[in-house]
């Protein structure tokens, strides 16, 4: 399975676009929340914790999505593997798949074949990583809040 080279090399550029991709729509999008906080009031505490904390987990489903349609795309190359399941795939199921790997639970019901499991083992990695990222962000942004309180 990992004898076509081409196969591989396209497995290694999705994945390299996949986390370029999230770590952009994750940047930006804490730039924007970032903004965001300053531009309500300081009388409405709730409603900033509420904003960051739902704004962090949009960008955290916006980059599972990423991932998860780098892995469907990657499966309409055969070469590239597939996803062992019992019963039929959907693309929600590489959507599912994506999101118990970018926030390594792994639950094992669903699991890649092959060459996309480079793709799949760094994006448990890179999860991990963005959600640390939130988890500093929202504390030195709610930190800062109230220190001013």
């Amino acid at each position: 399975m990992y004898d076509n080279w081409f196969a591989n090399g396209a497995v290694v550029a999705a994945t390299l676009a996949a986390v370029m991709l999230s770590a952009l729509i994750h940047y930006e999008g804490l730039v924007a929340v970032s903004q965001g906080l300053n531009r309500i009031h300081p009388r409405n505490p709730r409603i900033k914790v509420l904003y960051s904390i739902l704004c962090v987990l949009v960008l955290h489903v916006a980059e599972i999505w990423v991932f998860g349609l780098a892995i469907w795309l990657l499966m309409l190359w055969p070469e590239c593997g597939y996803l062992a399941t019992r019963g039929s795939l959907h693309f929600l199921d590489a959507i599912y798949l994506s999101a118990v790997t970018f926030t390594t639970v792994g639950y094992g019901d669903i699991a890649p074949v092959g060459p996309i499991r480079f793709l799949s083992g760094t994006e448990a990695l890179s999860g991990f990583v963005f959600i640390t990222w939130s988890a500093s962000f929202t504390y030195l942004e709610m930190e800062r809040f109230w220190r001013r309180n």
